[in-house]
């Protein structure tokens, strides 16, 4: 099968999300400036470069998540293991603003060292991350699209000593976004 995305693919699903699989799941914790805080998981997230160290989350639309970091300049992107999958799903119930999805999720929260945003007590390794970019990315007409990539700096990194070996990290295994 050969489609244009442009014109649409027949399909009874969109195809474009199961192409690109397994995702790793970023799940990103932002604190407002009002203090109301936020976790929620994107599967479109990943590392971009080591030296510096950044990552990226793209949201597909404004959601707090990225309005936060945009409005705080700091995010927490914290690593999603097998056995908090089931957490993870519960924080991506599209809750009113204001609503506290740590406290939904029944999942402790643990204080970053250097951003303001908590990190999630529980998860493998968390990273710190101060925003170095925002954006939408335009279409081939330059029009912009409904995404919107928020980019950080990981200024610190909290990895939970069960995943290091001799001196390595060792992978946990990860919460997939199979499609």
């Amino acid at each position: 099968m050969f489609y244009e995305p442009s014109k649409g693919h027949g399909l009874p699903h969109d195809p474009s999300k199961a192409i690109v699989a397994p995702r790793p799941i970023g799940w990103i914790s932002t604190l407002n400036r009002a203090g109301e805080i936020n976790l929620a998981p994107y599967s479109f997230f990943n590392a971009v470069s080591t030296r510096p160290f950044i990552v990226w989350f793209s949201s597909e639309g404004e959601k707090d998540s990225a309005s936060f970091a945009q409005e705080t300049g700091e995010f927490v992107a914290n690593l999603v293991s097998r056995d908090l999958a089931e957490k993870m799903n519960r924080t991506s119930v599209n809750a009113p603003r204001g609503v506290n999805e740590f406290v939904y999720a029944d999942l402790a929260m643990a204080p970053s060292r250097l951003v303001a945003p908590p990190r999630v007590a529980a998860a493998p390794a968390a990273l710190e991350c101060k925003v170095t970019e925002v954006f939408r990315p335009k279409a081939l007409d330059g029009s912009p699209t409904s995404a919107v990539i928020v980019a950080g700096e990981v200024v610190g990194v909290h990895i939970d000593d069960a995943f290091l070996t001799d001196g390595r990290s060792t992978s946990p295994k990860p919460a997939m976004s199979p499609v």
